[in-house]
């Protein structure tokens, strides 16, 4: 039996609530500084999340509001400028503090570290978004609570495709089997499934409805003392929120399911 070693986060929705109140924010303010006259209400942004990439994000309202412009010249290159000031709003954003870590992953990723267990980042947003989120949540040390950062497009293919985890444990030089991943949506669940990674979901306001098949255990959120976390699938923590203890009880489970 594999112990566990690693503990491998995606970042939009799991590590924090960015997606309503930050990158949707910061999409607006992109579309009306281009003087677009675009705007995600929190219901579109919703049915875009069903596509991974902020610039795959675009491309697909291009696809279902503006068809035509996808097929004029340039339009790779304004996608990518657009979703460059798009992240330029978000990380001033976040520079605010207007963002911050949901509640219980602070103190999880403090005791896993004090447990000796590894730290990484597997997720479609860019580096820059992941560093600026650790920055200013966690402090300018933040960033190195994390071995590994597998962020953006650095891989061929986004989530559901597992290949960013795969990058990530390349990174860590570890098995599947050692890790435990976290996500709050079914693709992530399918690309930390496809590359082999027992995973545990933690709900968001866009997810909650999902279909979490293959997920060790399925709650609401990480929970704190005196906030327990709601079991919605799977197995309870051992404590009311999820804590090392808890994650070495699901890690045993998996393995035992292996």
């Amino acid at each position: 039996m594999q112990p566990l070693a690693a503990l491998v986060f995606d970042v939009d929705g799991t590590l924090a609530d960015t997606e309503r109140d930050g990158h949707r924010v910061a999409f607006n303010r992109a579309f009306d500084e281009a003087g677009l006259g675009w705007h995600w209400d929190v219901a579109r942004y919703g049915r875009l999340l069903r596509v991974t990439g902020g610039k795959e994000r675009i491309r697909q309202y291009l696809s279902e509001d503006w068809p035509d412009r996808l097929r004029e010249p340039g339009i790779d290159e304004r996608i990518r400028a657009l979703h460059a000031a798009k992240t330029r709003h978000y990380v001033a954003m976040l520079e605010t503090g207007a963002i911050p870590l949901r509640p219980g992953v602070r103190r999880l990723l403090e005791e896993a570290r004090a447990g000796g267990l590894r730290l990484a980042i597997a997720t479609t947003t860019t580096p820059e978004n992941v560093t600026a989120l650790l920055k200013a949540t966690l402090g300018g040390d933040g960033i190195g609570w994390f071995e590994v950062i597998a962020a953006g497009d650095v891989v061929p293919a986004k989530k559901p495709a597992p290949d960013i985890f795969h990058r990530a444990l390349q990174a860590l030089d570890l098995p599947p089997a050692a890790c435990l991943a976290f996500e709050d949506s079914d693709n992530g669940v399918r690309a930390a499934r496809g590359a082999g990674l027992p995973v545990i979901v933690t709900t968001n306001e866009y997810t909650r409805d999902q279909d979490f098949t293959g997920a060790l255990v399925v709650l609401d959120g990480f929970g704190e003392p005196g906030a327990p976390a709601t079991v919605l699938a799977g197995a309870a923590p051992v404590s009311p929120y999820v804590d090392v203890p808890s994650l070495l009880h699901w890690h045993r489970m998996a393995q035992g399911s292996a």
